[in-house]
């Protein structure tokens, strides 16, 4: 695996089940049956995202199935209201879809799905054709990677560069990075602790540091 930023094309999945405008509702619940997914984009000529069809847009179809739609706020759910009457992916659709592009980093992934509050996104590139799709469940891959693997990022990209940092040591355990050593200038502290988060894969940082005049003094 990459060094860190883990983008979006490192976790994303490549092989997508999509649909077209025209399929009819009962096929879009069949292949989300299928294929044990929750949202499936809606694609265009050569393979253009132009929504996404999930199952709170399906949901409407059976919410108003008893109700007399005259009960509800009709302006407010108007949307919800012509989704109940759809026959087809065009035309329950949410548009214009949220997408990402498959070298944004997986915390802005995650970011956009904090914010829109959705479980997926379609991956595109620069003209919006489908090259993958990406979960919450891909973006929590990058807290599998090994604990070596993480240490030895640390102390290639985060300590081997600060020459008064190298001496230390970064033990990994569970994602649970510990910096332990001497350091010169504590006051660095701080710094190493934000660029040890910002490696993919860390849980949590402790810091286990004394300075060198005071590692010099007790020898």
């Amino acid at each position: 695996m990459p060094d860190s930023p883990y983008k979006v094309s490192d976790v994303m999945t490549h092989t997508v089940v999509a649909i077209g405008r025209d399929a009819p509702f009962k096929e879009v619940v069949e292949l989300m049956q299928q294929w044990k997914v929750s949202s499936l984009p809606v694609l265009e000529g050569e393979g253009r995202v132009v929504g996404v069809v999930s199952e709170a847009d399906l949901l409407p179809k059976e919410e108003f199935r008893d109700d007399d739609p005259t009960r509800y706020e009709v302006l407010r759910r108007l949307s919800d209201l012509a989704k109940a009457g759809a026959v087809s992916a065009g035309e329950m659709m949410s548009t214009p879809a949220v997408t990402v592009h498959p070298d944004a980093t997986v915390a802005e992934a995650a970011r956009i799905m904090a914010q829109r509050r959705i479980k997926h996104l379609p991956v595109v590139d620069r003209s919006d054709l489908l090259q993958g799709i990406v979960s919450r469940s891909d973006l929590l891959k990058v807290f599998l990677r090994p604990d070596e693997e993480i240490a030895d990022e640390i102390r290639r990209t985060v300590l081997a560069p600060i020459s008064v940092a190298a001496a230390l040591s970064s033990d990994v355990t569970g994602g649970v990075v510990t910096l332990r050593g001497p350091l010169r200038d504590t006051a660095l502290v701080p710094v190493l602790a934000r660029a040890v988060r910002a490696v993919e894969g860390v849980i949590d940082i402790r810091i286990d540091i004394n300075s060198a005049q005071e590692s010099g003094t007790s020898s």
